[in-house]
């Protein structure tokens, strides 16, 4: 008898965001609302944890610009914060019936970190969402989700917090 064949990998990409819940919120009511145990896709929720260098930085020749108080200040905040958003989306997750899910915590930018996961768990989806910033801000900050649609190995959702079922969904 042959074994079974594995299922396709999804990647969910998380933050603490209203978006990125929302996205959570939405693809568990289309892609895992079906009866326990027959859902199409294993479940991967990443949350990517910016590394706290991003907002205490570093000078010249490797020092830090700042204590390294204020450095394991920030790495802490980050930690919990991290940790907060895992705690939500398990939370989500069993409140839908999904409870075979992975979740990890990755540090990192997170176009690169989501892209990097999706090739680490061999994934066929990615998902992220979309804050919707306008051009600017989009330039500035970068795209994390133009990002992944075009560099990730597999095909992108990005689910957009304006859609009306996706506002809906959030009312």
């Amino acid at each position: 008898m042959a074994a079974p064949a594995s299922k396709p990998v999804m990647v969910i990409g998380v933050d603490d965001s209203e978006c990125a819940i929302a996205a959570l919120e939405w693809t568990l009511d289309r892609f895992f609302s079906q009866t326990i145990g027959l859902h199409p896709f294993k479940l991967v929720v990443v949350h990517v944890k910016p590394s706290p260098d991003v907002f205490v930085g570093f000078s010249g020749s490797g020092s830090i610009a700042g204590s390294i108080e204020t450095y394991q200040a920030f790495d802490g905040d980050l930690k919990r914060k991290a940790e907060r958003t895992i705690k939500n989306a398990r939370e989500i997750c069993a409140s839908k019936s999904v409870c075979d899910v992975e979740f990890e915590v990755e540090e990192g930018d997170a176009r690169y970190v989501l892209c990097e996961a999706a090739i680490k768990h061999r994934a066929s989806v990615l998902v992220v969402g979309s804050r919707d910033h306008g051009a600017i801000k989009r330039a500035l900050l970068g795209s994390v989700s133009d990002h992944c649609a075009h560099q990730a190995p597999c095909t992108v959702m990005i689910v957009k917090i304006n859609h009306p079922t996706i506002t809906k969904a959030l009312k």
